[in-house]
């Protein structure tokens, strides 16, 4: 049996090793993920210093080692230099990498993975910062599509009933059910927040709003909307821009995402701090 192998991969994590050395988490086509070390990585002259960045893909040629194998040769075949560059995308990038990290298995094929997160992180790149939240919230429910737990948000996940949000309303609602599996009538959400130890709340509060994560929770007719157009494969430009939306929108998702992946989203933190809304003040007399 051959001791190297090629594989196409992207970097999603590195950790220091030793003093000059750096262990490669790698999301590869061919054999899914690959932990692998880059010799000499952190030195300054080094041909694999850049090419073990975070985001960089790479064809990589790999010796096979008994604990880790080392990576002997990459070659760039595409970067995303503007995600470092820009603290909002860097920390969009991070998040999709985390996630990613969460249902990638090892020794098997991750082509569909593995294409669906370049594609996204190609999307971060060329967008503007103020539509960043909406990039990362469509790339999120992507990639639930792709491990087969996206939430259902065209009908009711508990009656089946179909949601159709009234925008010229500003008073409808719905409402989300992390546990049920997606967004449900208004009705359901009032029978799951009492089966949970909650009370009906009869108004809308922002997800924001909330400091603990709620299983069951009300949502507006904009914010159903732009749940229902994370289903398309491009997001309408008319829609990208709503960026205080779109903050709802990911928080509920990344609540979503770490109920069923059983697993934090550490990134998520900054993204707290980088997109939060700015607090309401009554204006000075």
């Amino acid at each position: 049996m051959s001791r190297t192998y090629k594989a196409i991969g992207i970097n999603l994590k590195s950790t220091p090793l030793g003093e000059a050395d750096r262990i490669l988490t790698v999301l590869t086509r061919e054999f899914g993920l690959i932990r692998a070390v880059a010799v000499g990585a952190r030195k300054q002259n080094s041909r694999l210093g850049g090419r073990s960045g975070l985001f960089v893909v790479n064809d990589l040629l790999i010796a096979k080692g008994r604990s880790l194998d080392k990576i002997t040769q990459a070659d760039t075949l595409e970067s995303y230099p503007k995600l470092g560059g820009d603290l909002k995308k860097l920390t969009a990038g991070q998040y999709l990498a985390e996630l990613t990290l969460q249902q990638a298995l090892s020794d098997q094929p991750q082509e569909e993975l593995f294409y669906l997160l370049n594609e996204h992180l190609g999307r971060l790149e060329r967008s503007p910062s103020s539509h960043v939240l909406a990039h990362l919230s469509h790339a999120v429910f992507q990639l639930l599509v792709l491990a087969g737990i996206a939430p259902q948000v065209h009908q009711c996940c508990v009656t089946q009933t179909t949601l159709k949000p009234n925008l010229a309303d500003s008073s409808w609602q719905a409402g989300f059910s992390t546990v049920g599996g997606g967004a449900v009538t208004l009705d359901t959400l009032e029978e799951l927040q009492i089966q949970d130890g909650g009370k009906p709340t009869g108004k809308y509060i922002p997800s924001h709003h909330s400091k603990k994560a709620r299983l069951n929770t009300p949502i507006s007719a904009i914010e159903l909307s732009l749940l229902q157009e994370l289903t398309s494969p491009e997001l309408p430009q008319e829609w990208v821009a709503c960026e205080e939306a779109w903050f709802a929108i990911e928080r509920l998702l990344r609540h979503y995402a770490q109920y069923h992946f059983d697993q934090p989203i550490r990134s998520a933190v900054l993204i707290d701090s980088c997109f939060a809304p700015a607090p309401f003040s009554e204006p000075s007399a």
